[in-house]
């Protein structure tokens, strides 16, 4: 039989067969308007505890819908376990990072203000609502978890024990990426990327000096600050990562 992808939605509601739950306004709309769905048919739910569950739409109303859940399609399985820390960006950089580093399977978001940072405020609501979208187009079970922005000092001096911190260094004095990433293996690990103006140099001899960093570089050309994350997450990801298991469909 050939594989159909199923429309998603993420819920905060427990999940379990039999049970049944509203949609947000937001979601309703989007079930009937966008999607063209209709009472009876069916979707998938998921809420990054359960697993996943199939769906049916009971009930349609022009504000919300009542889903009665029917069987588990997938049961929850372990996530990965890779950050990624960055210096935020401007608005259409900054959505476009967190969509696309949801997709490449980062489990924790976590802005950093560092001292070039030129975006001054960072709308968490938007961040988590673009998340939430790539996780339900990506068939992934899970939404990264999504952080209050800290300072980059603030952000070392509470770094976990056995972490390892992949900073991206812009100056090319670091080894390639793939090369650096085999010593790391096995270690739980972040991505870090600067600002558009790279790091100050008291922020790159601080990182430098630090046993937990591993600086790597990106190659001979120059990166945009959100290229530059989904590049190294990518190699992240294929070299160290979770890239070795296959879809569960």
């Amino acid at each position: 039989m050939a594989y159909r992808k199923m429309t998603r939605i993420f819920v905060d509601s427990d999940l379990a067969p039999g049970v049944s739950l509203q949609t947000t306004a937001g979601q309703a709309h989007y079930l009937l308007s966008v999607m063209r769905m209709k009472r009876d048919e069916t979707l998938a739910v998921f809420n990054g505890r359960d697993g996943e569950f199939s769906a049916r739409i009971a009930d349609a109303g022009r504000r919300v819908c009542t889903l009665e859940l029917g069987e588990r399609l997938r049961p929850q399985r372990a996530k990965g376990d890779l950050w990624l820390c960055f210096a935020p960006l401007k608005r259409a950089p900054i959505d476009y990072l967190a969509e696309k580093a949801t997709e490449l399977g980062v489990t924790e978001l976590r802005p950093v203000i560092t001292a070039r940072t030129i975006a001054s405020r960072v709308n968490l609501e938007r961040l988590r609502a673009n998340a939430i979208e790539a996780a339900e187009q990506s068939e992934r079970l899970t939404v990264p978890v999504l952080h209050e922005p800290v300072t980059l000092e603030e952000l070392i001096a509470d770094w976990p024990r056995g972490r390892r911190l992949v900073f991206c260094d812009e100056t090319g004095h670091s080894p390639a990426i793939a090369s650096a990433l085999k010593d790391i293996a096995g270690s739980p690990c972040a991505v870090l990327i600067g600002p558009e103006g790279g790091f100050a140099d008291s922020e790159l001899d601080l990182l430098r000096k630090l046993p937990f960093v591993c600086a790597v570089g990106l190659g001979p050309r120059v990166l945009r600050a959100d290229t530059a994350a989904l590049a190294a997450l990518a190699v992240v990801q294929a070299v160290i990562g979770d890239w070795s298991a296959t879809r569960s469909r």
